[in-house]
């Protein structure tokens, strides 16, 4: 088991809920935010195809440059002074390239901050003994695709962990479990084994409230109506404990909400089994969740449950399979509606025409 310390609190913010997130949050929870930890989630399958197509043009290239030039760049110093450390998964498919550049950058402000990059999520140079091993999709059956353009497994925490414990200040990642950017932070600090699994189950849930930015504090909420000052939404905090616990807020004075309806939400987030949350390092049951409101914009989230990882990693694919084409044309006056349904029949008509005179198929899909 690992090490229990009674009251120590870590804190952690959510800065970034996609590679094109706000510039906003990170000026926010520095100058408020007394953090111990900046988490930034950059990796949507979707960002996987497009850093992947990137580095096929330039194999330079493949990571969140925003990290750069909008997210951390501008506040090295302050991540410095304050003695924040970062982690991202903003590395894409090329985390080696993203941190070489991230100590250069480090190097021409005069800093010393030492930044660590994982690596081992990358299977393209599996691909051929994959497709020999029969490797099929999970969902379909179908076999694994020839034209790809991605393809990494979702890591866990401990190699996030282990660079912690090795004196990183920055860690960069390519694909990780979203929530592992909070869990491996937590397992450095607090000691938590392998075997840990309730307490990696809470800390994964930690991890999975905070993954999303402004979305556990009321950015995406159902009852929107109840949320004050969207132009100021104050972007998440967890305050972590060695039990596993913890608690979401926010900056005092900024707007949004955080209440037990919007970290409810949050927690079903792209969850499909409550009871059965399955991610590298844990099998997480949220069945038992409790949700205490504490005090205004404060929530505390107990009773995450925890059983053996399974013996294999997810993995995501992307591949080329033609093209899409998406086009917006105004339709005014009497009718318009029937108009326009008569207009984009006429126009997948005339399309079809063209494909079939220059010998290339039909198209697979069209909606109007």
């Amino acid at each position: 088991m690992g090490i229990r310390e009674g009251d120590k609190v870590i804190r952690i913010g959510g800065a970034a809920a996609s590679m094109a997130d706000t510039a906003l949050s990170v000026p926010q929870l520095l100058d408020g935010g007394r953090l111990d930890y900046l988490i930034f989630d950059y990796l949507a399958e979707g960002s996987m195809a497009i850093f992947g197509r990137m580095q096929a043009v330039d194999a330079a290239a493949g990571y969140g440059t925003e990290f750069l030039n909008v997210h951390i760049g501008p506040y090295l110093r302050a991540i410095a002074e304050q003695g924040v450390r970062v982690i991202a998964n903003a590395g894409g498919v090329n985390p080696a390239g993203l941190a070489a550049a991230l100590r250069a950058m480090i190097a021409e402000q005069g800093l010393n901050l030492t930044v660590a990059h994982i690596e081992g999520d990358d299977l393209r140079p599996q691909l051929f003994a994959l497709r020999a091993a029969g490797v099929l999709d999970w969902e379909s059956g179908a076999a694994l695709p020839y034209a790809v353009i991605s393809a990494n497994a979702y890591l866990g925490a401990f190699p996030i962990a282990a660079a912690l414990d090795a004196g990183a200040d920055i860690v960069i990642t390519g694909r990780i479990v979203d929530s592992a950017l909070a869990l491996g932070p937590l397992i450095h600090e607090f000691g938590w084994g392998v075997e840990d699994y309730d307490l990696l189950a809470a800390g994964t849930l930690a991890g999975h409230l905070l993954e999303c930015g402004a979305q556990v504090t009321g950015g995406t909420f159902t009852d929107w109506r109840d949320v004050r000052d969207w132009a100021n939404i104050g972007y998440p905090i967890g305050e972590c404990h060695a039990d596993g616990s913890v608690v979401i807020t926010k900056i005092d004075g900024t707007g949004g909400l955080v209440s037990i309806g919007t970290v409810a939400e949050q927690i079903l987030y792209e969850v499909s089994d409550p009871a059965d949350y399955i991610v590298a390092d844990v099998r997480c049951d949220f069945g038992q969740v409790k949700l205490e409101h504490i005090a205004p914009d404060r929530v505390r989230v107990t009773g995450a449950r925890g059983r053996a990882p399974t013996d294999s990693y997810k993995v995501c694919v992307t591949y080329d399979c033609g093209w899409r084409a998406v086009a917006y044309q105004p339709i005014m006056g009497e009718d318009a509606a029937e108009k326009a349904m008569r207009q984009g029949e006429a126009l997948f008509a005339r399309a079809r025409r063209l494909l079939a005179a220059a010998d290339l198929s039909d198209f697979t899909l069209t909606d109007s």
